[in-house]
């Protein structure tokens, strides 16, 4: 509203003016969430052709995040910013697919997941041009590739190191708060490990299912499987204190998620959210109060933002209130600021907001202060 002004000449039509105002208040809402949460929300990623998922290193110094911005490549790569220079890196190698970034906490380190060295890597690359320029569409379908491997790579993109060099879905990594453990997702018991006839059926039927979230240390060593479920188990991230781990469970029949946490030990599984809908992306706030996470308790495509208390009891709130996706929600480090991924753009592609965090309000409205 307040960068609205009315054309001079329509001065003397009111019920004009009115309408003019009314759908200025109205983009307004959409853009900055309306429910107070959320202010002076802005995109900051502009000059990619779709972006999202970023994340922020400790210090608030760099932003990682996925992007396509290479006409050779239609996949998401992973890319670095710094967030006082505007200075953006590419970190990934550019072949295949990535996801998942993360930075390290204190080193000079990127955690990201790559098809990178699929021996079909520049053919896939290629296929999907050819798709894309048809013009044909598909539904989107996410990609459980079992030549996805997680690595870490310097600043520079350089220094490139495979940590989990085994077959099957290795992806949605991140380094735990002192930088010593690495929780992610993975199927790769669906690869090396003797499958009963049912969870052989449902793997063929859908690859997702059979995937747990493990736990490593930080060079690779050391693995342990902490979920044992025949669903999806994904999405894992350290809480502040890197006590414990939220993630969400898909139900088996793949329509439903909640949030769950654990130690990270894999003990003391709690559910956070009963809302029989999709809720996924879940990411503590700093003050490890509350979980911010997206769901689709609005209707099946439009997800928007929730927050609900570290252990469940209260009623999830809702944040966002804009028509499509807002999804992929963190919170800078020191917890005023909330970057997530929406398609409230022009074209209806994802891109990166940006906007000051209300932190007093969700204590209020979980009935935590």
């Amino acid at each position: 509203m307040k960068n609205f002004t009315p054309p001079v000449n329509f001065s003397g039509n009111l019920p004009v003016v009115r309408k003019l105002l009314a759908a200025a208040c109205f983009l307004a809402m959409t853009q900055a969430g309306a429910t107070g949460f959320i202010t002076d929300a802005k995109q900051i990623s502009e000059q990619e052709a779709r972006s999202g998922e970023g994340y922020y290193r400790a210090d608030g110094n760099w932003l990682v995040y996925q992007a396509e911005m290479v006409e050779k490549n239609p996949f998401y790569q992973i890319y670095l910013k710094n967030l006082k220079t505007g200075q953006i890196k590419q970190i990934s190698p550019g072949d295949g697919k990535t996801t998942c970034s993360w930075v390290h906490p204190s080193q000079e380190k990127v955690l990201f997941s790559s098809t990178h060295e699929d021996p079909e890597a520049k053919a896939k690359m290629a296929a999907e041009i050819e798709q894309r320029q048809s013009g044909q569409r598909r539904a989107y379908a996410w990609d459980y590739d079992e030549f996805y491997d997680i690595y870490e790579a310097d600043f520079n993109g350089e220094n490139i190191k495979n940590l989990t060099n085994i077959k099957g879905y290795d992806a949605e990594a991140s380094w735990s708060p002192d930088g010593k453990l690495i929780a992610f997702a993975s199927n790769r018991r669906a690869y090396s490990e003797p499958l009963s006839e049912q969870e052989s059926t449902l793997f063929k039927q859908n690859p997702s299912t059979l995937t747990d979230i493990y736990i490593m240390n930080a060079d690779g060593s050391n693995v342990k499987r902490l979920t044992h479920t025949n669903s999806y188990d994904g999405g894992p991230f350290f809480s502040p204190d890197g006590k414990r781990i939220v993630w969400r469970r898909f139900s088996e029949n793949g329509h439903e998620a909640e949030i769950f946490t654990m130690n990270i030990d894999g003990s003391d599984q709690k559910q956070i959210t009963r809302l029989n809908k999709m809720s996924w992306a879940p990411f503590y706030h700093p003050s490890n109060q509350y979980i911010i996470f997206a769901t689709n308790v609005e209707g099946h495509r439009n997800f928007e933002l929730y927050i609900v208390d570290v252990d469940g009891k209260k009623e999830p709130v809702r944040v966002t209130e804009a028509e499509g996706f807002d999804g992929l929600p963190v919170f800078t480090p020191d917890g005023q600021y909330i970057t997530w991924t929406s398609d409230r753009t022009s074209n209806k592609k994802g891109h990166l907001f940006h906007g000051k965090w209300n932190h007093e309000k969700a204590l209020e409205s979980l009935g935590l202060k």
